[in-house]
């Protein structure tokens, strides 16, 4: 489908999504009795994954009490941030069967500690971040909580996930990571530089945080995941013998597809998995649009599908 405006996200804007539609990524910090101060050997950096949300677009981060990185920090702030795009269920054991990375992002900043009020501010902040997520879910309309409710929740859920950190019993530090420069890692492992300007003055989608949840959901769906097929063949000539959604975003989505191979002419025999961009109409502001736009793709290609065969004539 083509779209009057621009059809895929600017790297700055893929990778506030990214970081937006994730809550766990690597931390890494450099040791404590490290030598040097510019260059640094694998062995000197420490890493571990770590739980973290958004707050005014900068992340902070939850580190247990016990973990390396609270000494390493004291010593020096310097650190980076790795969080990929979210590839839960069916989508991450495709990706690994294919050998395809997932996107990511790459920051490097300060790991600064937060005292007294600003842990509290931050730690209130968590709180109004899962209460939104249940708020959203709650009021969803029945094509939207059809989708989530397919997905895993314990792998998708955010809440699920960050719940730990609100239990009494856990010790944590947190930090604030000021980020001073960005890297957009592609499916192909290739590093591409962002502008921090760009990085300043670009927004998240506001159904970013659903992500996880809206891929899993379609694609944990025999029926959604037809209608995928559906869009190869219909709006990119291409007879996909299966399909699982990638990402998601308001300008559309991008698809895996399993389709004939380079070498085969009659569509038997070898098969390749090919990535597909599927645009809409108008940007999907929010979850409620996205799944609208979605259920109004798949309701065209089969009427257009029905025509090709004979099918919608008696």
């Amino acid at each position: 489908m083509k779209a009057n405006k621009a059809t895929v996200l600017t790297l700055a804007e893929k990778c506030k999504n990214i970081v937006a539609a994730n809550w766990q990524g690597h931390l890494n910090t450099i040791k404590a009795d490290a030598k040097g101060s510019d260059y640094f050997s694998k062995e000197d950096i420490y890493t571990s994954k770590v739980k973290y949300i958004l707050r005014r677009g900068k992340p902070y981060i939850w580190v247990p009490e016990k973990d390396l990185h609270n000494v390493n920090t004291i010593i020096d702030e310097r650190g980076s941030f790795a969080v990929t795009s979210p590839f839960p269920g069916p989508l991450a054991k495709l990706l690994q069967s294919i050998k395809k990375l997932p996107t990511r992002v790459a920051l490097s900043g300060d790991v600064v500690p937060l005292k007294n009020e600003k842990a509290q501010l931050a730690a209130e902040s968590l709180k109004e971040v899962m209460l939104s997520e249940e708020r959203v879910i709650g009021e969803s309309s029945y094509t939207v909580s059809g989708v989530l409710s397919s997905s895993n929740f314990i792998t998708t859920s955010r809440n699920e996930n960050l719940k730990e950190l609100l239990d009494e019993h856990d010790k944590y530090v947190i930090y604030k990571f000021n980020v001073s420069s960005c890297m957009y890692i592609d499916g192909y492992g290739c590093a591409h530089e962002v502008d921090m300007k760009d990085i300043e003055t670009s927004k998240a989608d506001l159904f970013a945080p659903l992500s996880a949840k809206l891929i899993d959901g379609i694609n944990q769906s025999k029926a959604r995941r037809r209608a995928l097929m559906l869009f190869c063949f219909v709006y990119s000539n291409a007879n996909a013998r299966d399909a699982f959604m990638l990402s998601v975003d308001r300008m559309g989505f991008d698809v895996l597809g399993k389709v004939p191979g380079p070498e085969t002419k009659d569509g038997l025999g070898g098969f390749q998995w090919k990535e597909f961009r599927f645009t809409f109409k108008e940007e999907a502001r929010d979850v409620e649009s996205f799944c609208r736009q979605l259920v109004q793709m798949e309701e065209e290609t089969v009427r257009k599908v029905s025509s090709y065969s004979g099918l919608g004539q008696k």
